[in-house]
């Protein structure tokens, strides 16, 4: 068994405006990730999202410019406290065949003005990746989200 150390997980939190159970099923409902997942793009690409919200279940997510570059993501839900708290198993790949598994644990806390989500996210292989995390991936799927609650 291979350790993990807190060199290789991120920690990041983001004020949403609404509530827990609007952001919570923003995140896990398959027809409004399709919406909010190319919501910033001037030049919508693929998206191809299903989801089984329920413990084992999966959510498995394509995505990319055209057919040749595609991402794929495949999260297995492990804890569903919903609108409080989701927990997976998630596995990726990029179009150059790179893949990797990490657990993310998602809270939704509610807040005067909205709601703190706090994402850990642990199992990266390099600091490198991890940081590339914090600063595209993360912050690039919750400007996403907050432009299609507020759009809502």
């Amino acid at each position: 068994m291979t350790e993990r150390t807190e060199t290789t997980q991120l920690r990041m939190t983001r004020l949403l405006p609404a509530t827990p159970e609007e952001v919570f099923d923003a995140y896990t409902d398959a027809e409004k990730q399709k919406i909010w997942f190319s919501i910033l793009d001037e030049k919508p690409g693929i998206v191809e999202i299903e989801v089984d919200l329920r413990i084992g279940g999966q959510q498995t997510a394509v995505w990319g410019p055209d057919r040749d570059t595609l991402f794929r993501e495949t999260q297995t839900f492990v804890a569903i406290d919903r609108p409080h708290r989701l927990v997976t198993e998630s596995t990726g790949s990029s179009p150059d065949g790179m893949t990797m598994t990490t657990t993310i644990e998602i809270t939704f806390e509610e807040h005067d003005k909205g709601t703190l989500v706090t994402v850990v996210q642990s199992g990266f292989p390099t600091v490198e990746v991890r940081d590339f995390f914090v600063q595209d991936v993360w912050v690039g799927a919750l400007d996403r989200i907050e432009a299609y609650l507020l759009r809502r």
